[in-house]
């Protein structure tokens, strides 16, 4: 390199502190411009070794990885890699680490080290991590990564003379390797990146804090390949089975109160229009949806916990590499997880996603994450057509594992979806991801109430307007014209002819009059057919004070076979059946393709599902 500046880039995760040790190092020396043909700075500056030699310093963008998530961290690669134009391929590598953050930043080092160049790391902000009682060792760190390790504190200029020293050596003595012998090699995963980088920061440290020591012991075994993912499973189990061990006597009590109210209208107002209006449409329907607040919020209290404890990014984590598989990233974890709640918000946060094939494919299968407004349809006929009794003579709940089964069966749905559009129509391969643990906490009750407070809100607002709006409206539609004396109301009516076209169409999967009747205003929103099939009950009961009294579940138990309750439990773990998940699919595509292709996908996906979950119930004698 006789006669030539060298160039040497700084490269390293965001918040390491690369840009301060850039400054310390250049001073006024330096110009920022950008690079041609993208909006991403440029800072280049002047530096000089002891025995006087210059020395070219760019700062290149803070990335998470070499496989490129935004135009950022996409030009930080081609510089690396020599493929940005107008920009030569550095001689060697400055890879800054955040020291009291190794375990994260080792991972996109060690991407760095086995390209081959000459590379010295500054070990930054050392001083804040031994005020954070952590002790590291340089040198053992350095025989680890088998390059030069300096420890640095960039804002107070310490360790820049060494540095400079460490990196006027590896310029002399390591050979660089060809970019494509590097890119020959095949990159690691994430997931075996993450548990090296572990690896080398517990070999490297000599001492720390009992609460950085407690959390990387139950790291190792909640990030576990295997184990961790165990726990997992075994943490969404324990959660479903909760949902009906300790929901039970409060939705009873709801239950209950529901039966008052309507035994306290039916005294209280002379037979007429309103009356049956309120009795068999708003109470009967709405009221049979509000049942089911507590399994609600018993799951939400849950999930609630998860995140306040810090294990919630964890199980982010986990999924990385399963949605690696199927063509995603671990950034379509959050808005998959929020839609368990809804798949509105879910939808929305896909706005973080930077790859657009990315965000497409995570936006199309969002409504298969079992959202909230499916747990009454699930919750009800589980607990009419499961029997509630343990498996295999143990304490595990039948209805509990079959509300885990319908759960996974959309997770699993949604992946296999995932893998299909991302060979097909959404065409791209996995972006890399990495993420910054939070630690571990004790959740504050005062904030888990306020947020059960919050997810029962929304619920019961919903229930007050679009639900009980779409109930009135359908109570109408079942109400008129009046049947003869002898004929049901409800299949005379206008929705119960609306019902028996559409009962020709998936009859063959099953389903029957109450199914089909329940179907349509359903699209208005999911827990609309707990509430329709619950008005169109009352109104067969015609005033029956006995058949008042049964639950909606009792009342089913005598129309329906096992077959096409399991059937209509198939179907709802993927129809979309949501107006708002369309809208919204609709706004964040900017178009009609996109939404209307879900629908599709989703209805064909649905009708198959039911369809052979009630053939092969019927085999078994089931029908």
């Amino acid at each position: 390199m006789t006669g030539a500046i060298p160039t040497i880039a700084l490269v390293g995760n965001p918040n390491a502190g690369k840009s301060s040790l850039f400054n310390a190092l250049t001073g006024a020396r330096q110009k920022i411009a950008n690079y041609p043909g993208v909006t991403v700075e440029r800072k280049a500056g002047h530096a000089s070794f002891a025995d006087g030699r210059p020395i070219s310093l760019i700062d290149l963008p803070g990335s998470y990885s070499l496989t490129p998530a935004s135009p950022d961290e996409a030009v930080t690669r081609d510089v690396i890699l020599g493929r940005q134009d107008g920009e030569k391929r550095p001689d060697a590598l400055v890879v800054v680490l955040d020291a009291a953050n190794l375990d994260n930043h080792l991972c996109f080092a060690l991407e760095l080290i086995a390209l081959g160049l000459p590379t010295v790391v500054a070990l930054n902000m050392l001083d804040l991590a031994t005020r954070d009682g952590l002790t590291l060792d340089p040198e053992r760190l350095s025989k680890e990564l088998g390059v030069p390790v300096v420890p640095t504190v960039a804002v107070r200029k310490r360790g820049l003379a060494e540095l400079l020293a460490a990196l006027d050596g590896a310029i002399r003595t390591q050979p660089a390797r060809t970019e494509a012998g590097a890119a020959g090699k095949a990159a690691p995963s994430d997931t075996s990146l993450h548990q090296r980088a572990r690896a080398i920061a517990r070999a490297a440290t000599l001492a720390e804090t009992p609460v950085r020591r407690w959390t990387q012991r139950v790291d190792a075994v909640v990030l576990h390949p295997v184990a961790g993912f165990l726990i997992l499973l075994a943490l969404m189990f324990v959660m479903f089975q909760a949902v009906y061990a300790w929901a039970g006597p409060p939705a009873d009590l709801l239950e209950g109160a529901v039966g008052v109210m309507q035994q306290w209208v039916i005294a209280a107002i002379p037979e007429n229009f309103l009356r049956d209006l309120v009795v068999e449409g708003l109470l009967a329907g709405v009221g049979a949806v509000v049942v089911f607040l507590p399994q609600i919020l018993i799951l939400f209290l849950f999930i609630l916990l998860l995140e306040a404890s810090g294990y919630m990014t964890r199980a982010a984590f986990l999924m990385d590499g399963l949605m690696a598989k199927v063509g995603l990233s671990g950034r379509g974890f959050i808005p998959l997880l929020s839609s368990f709640a809804c798949a509105v918000p879910g939808i929305m946060a896909t706005r973080a996603i930077p790859d657009a094939k990315d965000r497409l494919t995570t936006i199309l299968i969002a409504p298969l994450m079992t959202c909230s407004a499916r747990l009454p349809v699930y919750a009800l006929i589980i607990a009419a057509f499961i029997p509630d009794r343990g498996v295999g003579g143990t304490n595990i709940g039948l209805q509990g594992l079959v509300l885990f089964g319908l759960y996974l069966s959309g997770i699993v749905g949604a992946l296999l979806v995932a893998f299909a559009l991302r060979r097909t129509v959404a065409k791209g391969d996995a972006a890399g991801f990495m993420m910054e643990m939070p630690r571990y906490q004790m959740p504050q009750w005062r904030d888990l109430l306020l947020g059960l407070w919050q997810r029962a809100w929304i619920f019961l607002r919903r229930a007050g307007t679009i639900i009980a709006m779409t109930t009135v409206i359908l109570w109408l539609l079942l109400s008129f014209p009046k049947a003869p004396i002898g004929e049901s109301q409800v299949e005379y009516s206008v929705a119960g002819r609306i019902a028996s076209g559409l009962e020709v169409i998936v009859k063959p999967i099953g389903f029957n009059h109450d199914i089909a009747l329940a179907l349509i205003p359903a699209m208005a929103a999911r827990e609309v057919a707990v509430s329709a099939m619950a008005t169109a009950n009352a109104i067969d009961a015609d005033g029956d004070e006995d058949a008042m009294a049964q639950s909606l579940g009792e009342r089913l138990q005598g129309k329906w076979s096992i077959a096409t309750a399991l059937a209509f439990l198939a179907w709802f773990v993927f129809a979309p059946q949501c107006i708002s998940t369309i809208a919204i699919t609709r706004r964040e595509t900017n178009g009609w393709k996109w939404p209307m292709f879900m629908v599709g996908y989703l209805f064909l996906l649905a009708y198959a599902a039911a369809g052979i979950t009630y053939w092969t119930a019927v085999a078994f004698g089931l029908g």
